[in-house]
């Protein structure tokens, strides 16, 4: 028969049941597919993880990169951070962009072009998308990683 937990004392079963919960595990890309905001790495995690995405960075034809973050100015940085730690991805014109609040920011590594747009709502992160110019390969998104993983 169920046993029914309430009243006096329920506090200390929570807190308990509440610490026994095991947090996801995540040693690979695709472990973070299930997040819809960046979650904290440990730096064992990073480096995994960064080994992963830099092998598929490299192997694509272009990335596009969308920063979900608090204000314009943190993901201008956020871009900023990956364009100084690989040189072949750089971006211009980056002082002209401005939102209000939370915002969304898209930039495309092959045209160059960047946009960011207030949206409220979104969680915190990076997401990379590897692109391909043949139709053959399938383009896969990488993320949410912190917005410091880059630096």
């Amino acid at each position: 028969m169920f046993q029914l937990r309430c009243g006096l004392g329920m506090e200390k079963h929570l807190v308990k049941d509440f610490l026994c919960i095991k947090q996801m595990e995540i040693n690979k890309l695709v472990d973070l597919n299930n997040f819809r905001t960046a979650p904290k790495l440990s730096d064992r995690q990073e480096k995994k993880l960064l080994e992963e995405l830099e092998a598929n960075i490299f192997n694509a034809d272009w990335i596009t990169i969308g920063i979900m973050s608090s204000s314009d100015n943190e993901a201008i940085e956020t871009l900023q951070s990956i364009s100084k730690k690989y040189s072949s991805i750089k971006f211009g014109n980056l002082g002209s962009l401005h939102a209000v609040g939370g915002v969304f920011l898209k930039a495309n590594q092959k045209t160059g072009n960047v946009f960011v747009r207030s949206e409220n709502g979104l969680g915190e992160g990076i997401l990379i998308t590897c692109q391909y110019d043949k139709d053959a390969k399938e383009s896969n998104t990488f993320g949410p990683f912190p917005l410091d993983f880059f630096t």
